[in-house]
């Protein structure tokens, strides 16, 4: 499973990109089950947010979902930080 994450917005306007391939990963199905989740409850269009917030677009193998602060569900809101700090 190939897990994307792109950030945009906030302040200072700096899009942020990472990327994770779960396939050769021993925790494989925690990030499976984790990705799922934060797919499950994202829009199919970007929500509206608020000023100087971030917005994020999540792609989980072929489907994109996107999301913004502060409402991101507690999956997406682990997601994006795991992604954001491992991947590359």
């Amino acid at each position: 499973m190939r897990i994307q994450v792109r950030r945009t917005g906030g302040f200072a306007g700096i899009e942020r990109r990472a990327e994770v391939d779960t396939s050769a990963r021993p925790d494989a199905g925690e990030w499976h089950e984790l990705a799922e989740q934060a797919v499950a409850s994202g829009h199919d269009a970007p929500p509206p947010g608020v000023p100087d917030g971030f917005n994020y677009r999540i792609t989980v193998d072929s489907r994109t979902v996107f999301c913004t602060d502060p409402r991101l569900s507690d999956a997406q809101r682990t997601l994006i930080s795991r992604v954001l700090k491992e991947g590359a």
